[in-house]
């Protein structure tokens, strides 16, 4: 294959209109998922999470990849994966420093039920590769009833536990200290994280689901410490990694997630760059000061 027809299968902007009506469900579940990878990463970045979503997101595939076996919903299955996955690693890994050992276990345990799982399922191999890199493109009503109604239950529950969960994250003594019940914020933050990566799974797959819940809250935090900007800028960075892949996607035979992992890796690639010239920018206003008290 020649680089033009390489960029074309890419590429292909054909029919970009005809086409871009018939992804309106894709749109609008995109732009939820949007909010939901974003907020909820708020809290993945700043309690250190990204190898709990990948490690629930592993159970989530396996779960799926059981209902597909089944011929039952696949959405349900993921959720229920993700679910049994979360509340794991929230018994096991109850402390931090026992929270990776755990989920080193679970990670393998959920893959490889899940490629048992696809080796036993007979169907359509678009459905097997669509679980492991995200199919949203061809989103239906009832699916996007399921998504809809799964992150509406995810953003509730992260604006019931928001002040707490943020205290909990930045300073868990000093929250224990005043009341916080911290010990039970966290599993209860898990299992909303298990909902979140299961909605998200059905976007990138199960295994690119970090480019929606790590990498636009990674990249938030490079540009600015603020408590209320930075989850408004990681949910307007994710969504604009949805649907910006949502967009790109339309007309090319190659799954959803390739596109919609380099647009979050450009963007964080954007952030990092704009903190570090912000950085240097205030290190050398700081120098500055300095060099400007010193008598003479």
């Amino acid at each position: 294959m020649s680089w033009q027809e390489a960029w074309h299968e890419i590429f292909n902007f054909h029919d970009y209109g005809a086409l871009l009506g018939l992804v309106r469900n894709s749109l609008v579940a995109g732009a939820v998922l949007g909010l939901v990878g974003g907020f909820a990463g708020t809290f993945v970045v700043m309690r250190d999470l990204a190898f709990a979503v990948h490690g629930i997101s592993e159970l989530s595939f396996a779960g799926a990849a059981a209902a597909l076996l089944a011929g039952a919903s696949v959405a349900g299955g993921s959720i229920a994966g993700a679910l049994v996955a979360a509340g794991l690693i929230g018994v096991l890994g109850a402390k931090a420093r026992d929270r990776g050992s755990a989920i080193g276990v679970l990670m393998p345990f959920g893959l490889g039920l899940g490629v048992l799982f696809l080796s036993l399922y007979q169907g359509r191999s678009a459905n097997k590769f669509g679980i492991l890199t995200g199919q949203i493109v061809a989103i239906d009503a009832p699916r996007l009833s399921w998504l809809l109604a799964t992150s509406a239950v995810v953003l509730a529950c992260l604006a019931v536990m928001w002040r707490p969960l943020a205290f909990a994250s930045l300073d868990p003594e000093v929250a224990a200290a005043r009341g916080v019940p911290v010990r039970a914020l966290s599993p209860a933050f898990m299992l909303v994280l298990g909902l979140a990566v299961a909605v998200s799974v059905q976007v990138v797959g199960a295994l690119l689901v970090l480019a929606l819940l790590c990498t636009p809250a990674a990249a938030a935090v490079r540009v600015t410490a603020s408590p209320v900007l930075a989850p408004l800028l990681s949910a307007a960075l994710a969504t604009v990694s949805v649907l910006g892949g949502i967009l790109l996607s339309i007309g090319s035979s190659i799954p959803i997630s390739p596109y919609v992992t380099t647009v979050s890796f450009l963007l964080y690639g954007a952030c990092r760059a704009a903190g570090a010239v912000r950085a240097r920018r205030g290190w050398a206003a700081r120098r500055d000061a300095r060099i400007g008290t010193v008598p003479t």
